[in-house]
């Protein structure tokens, strides 16, 4: 179940992320960079080549191996990255969490894929993972990131002030949790 590919509205498709992804995440990033640059950190031009991807794709799915981090892409149906969702710093034993992020093609922006593949990715990672929460932080001027949240059951628990450096300027964030379930550790 967590190693498939799940159908996503308009014939997308939400999928394990593999190196094999880099070049079209390399495209689709270049191609969103000014739409998706008030919400991000500053990138080097590297970051927007295959070769770039393929470096940052090498250490997601290393985490991935060790059981630290969940990358997926949302897929168009030419099999090509649109979008991607990672689950990261996953934490297990008494904690059961991980940290969550994601990001969508400017072409495929306000059609509601953020919202199912968050969605899907939570029912991941409770019923695949057993994780108990799920966090997710966004700048405070982010209010589609932030209905993408509320739409997902996540709840603001937090303001951060200066928490990440994005777009050239420590900014401040909202933080967001969801809580999967009440059971006990698996």
């Amino acid at each position: 179940m967590i190693d498939s590919a799940h159908p996503l509205p308009g014939g997308l498709t939400l999928r394990p992320a593999t190196l094999g992804d880099a070049g079209s995440l390399a495209a689709s990033l270049t191609r969103s960079r000014v739409y998706m640059r008030p919400w991000e950190p500053a990138r080097t031009e590297v970051f927007y080549t295959p070769q770039g991807q393929e470096q940052r794709l090498t250490g997601l799915l290393a985490d991935r191996d060790t059981g630290r981090a969940m990358p997926w892409v949302i897929a168009d149906a030419e099999d090509r990255a649109v979008g991607a969702v990672t689950l990261a710093s996953v934490e297990l034993g008494p904690f059961r969490n991980g940290r969550l992020g994601y990001w969508v093609d400017v072409d495929q922006a306000g059609r509601g894929l953020a919202t199912a593949a968050v969605g899907r990715i939570c029912e991941l990672a409770r019923d695949g993972l057993g994780l108990h929460r799920i966090e997710a932080g966004t700048v405070v001027e982010n209010a589609a990131s932030q209905r993408v949240l509320a739409k997902c059951g996540f709840e603001q628990f937090g303001t951060a002030p200066r928490y990440l450096h994005i777009n050239g300027e420590w900014r401040d964030h909202r933080l967001f949790q969801r809580i999967l379930h009440d059971g006990p550790p698996r």
